[in-house]
């Protein structure tokens, strides 16, 4: 029987694999809007727990 963590290693040809990709796929001028992107949407999710937790130790 194959373990899964074989399947979840993921070594250094498999990140320049994706990062190839990417590349390709939305080519070097989008991916700082796309992580500008991704940085804003962490950042709100972060403050929205933040806002829960705060209402939660209110009650």
């Amino acid at each position: 029987m194959i373990s899964a963590s074989i399947f979840l290693a993921i070594g250094p040809w498999q990140i320049a694999v994706v990062v190839v990709l990417v590349l390709l796929l939305f080519g070097g001028k989008k991916i700082p809007e796309l992580m500008r992107g991704l940085g804003s949407g962490i950042k709100e999710f972060k403050d929205a727990s933040k806002e829960d937790d705060k209402k939660e130790d209110t009650k």
